[in-house]
């Protein structure tokens, strides 16, 4: 009789520990998306390194990420600042940003013909911007300047603007890193005559210039709030990787498939801006952004400032 209960308990023990293992795995398979180029340059490390209780999905359209959160399919994702508010407001809150993981990375590049040595030299000029974020940042920057140009978005997308200034059919142009390095490496001619960034933060809020973030679906962090706290402890290290050992990271960057060439990865990271930024400070400077967006370009962030609630912001 007593091994018949030593027996029968062993099988108890034994059935509540696969039960918790089977928990413990559906809770931990978070489904994470992200874009190439700098906006997924922080996730490369956690792609790469195969780290368990993860899937990623590498994406080039920030549409596809968007769609993947409101139809359930993502659970987290990293996505520009502006287009993480557009979302809250779309779906009345059902994401939040978890982290700011980029901060400005554009530039104003020139054929090397175009004397521009600040930005008021840009007047009257028609200068090419990749659409959306670019665009809205640069426009804002311009009007703060008191700058009257026209912004071209004949060429919306990074990687087509860049092809066009490294064939030398563009004069100005504002681009993303890694794409300026890209242009650079195939057009010696080209010239990097201004840092945005820098010239955002003479005028507006310093460090309000914040471009990529990591946003979470409202329901899996509230469900999963402990996989939500192990996501940022294992995206912080990924993070910390860019600054503490570049060509690891840009070799990572390549077998995630993130951006496909790691010696141009290694040499735009510098630039770069990424950054792993949480709680108070990430609101207060996310904030800051989307007032300016607001003001300037009303569209690109929904319309209206998310509200408190936007900013998960853990125990």
């Amino acid at each position: 009789m007593k091994k018949n209960v030593m027996m029968s308990t062993a099988v108890l023990l034994l059935a509540l520990c696969l039960f918790a293992g089977a928990a413990f795995a559906e809770e931990a398979n978070t489904r994470v998306y992200t874009l190439n180029g700098t906006t997924g340059f922080g996730m490369a490390g956690m792609i790469a390194d195969a780290k368990p209780g993860y899937s990623f999905t590498v994406e080039t359209d920030p549409s596809v990420v968007t769609a993947a959160l409101v139809s359930g399919d993502c659970d987290i994702a990293a996505l520009p600042t502006n287009a993480a508010a557009a979302l809250y407001n779309k779906t009345e809150g059902k994401v939040q940003v978890l982290a700011l993981n980029t901060r400005g990375v554009l530039y104003l590049v020139t054929d090397g013909k175009e004397k521009i040595e600040s930005i008021a030299d840009l007047n009257g000029k028609t200068v090419y911007a990749p659409a959306q974020n670019p665009s809205f940042i640069f426009a804002a920057l311009c009007s703060k300047y008191g700058i009257e140009l026209d912004i071209d978005n004949s060429y919306a997308q990074p990687a087509e603007l860049n092809a066009a200034v490294a064939a030398g059919k563009v004069s100005l142009a504002v681009l993303p890193e890694p794409m300026v390095t890209v242009a650079k490496s195939q057009n010696q001619d080209l010239v990097v005559a201004l840092d945005l960034t820098a010239e955002w933060d003479k005028v507006m809020e310093p460090g309000s210039l914040v471009q990529g973030c990591v946003v979470v679906r409202r329901e899996f962090a509230e469900q999963n709030p402990e996989a939500v706290k192990a996501f940022l402890t294992d995206y912080e290290a990924s993070v910390k990787l860019l600054s503490e050992d570049v060509q690891t990271a840009a070799a990572k960057i390549e077998a995630a498939g993130i951006f496909n060439k790691a010696a141009v990865a290694a040499k735009a990271i510098p630039n770069c801006n990424i950054c792993f930024v949480t709680g108070e400070d990430m609101q207060r400077e996310l904030g800051a952004f989307l007032e300016i967006m607001l003001e300037k370009a009303p569209q690109s962030v929904g319309g209206k400032l998310p509200g408190d609630d936007f900013y998960c912001i853990l125990k």
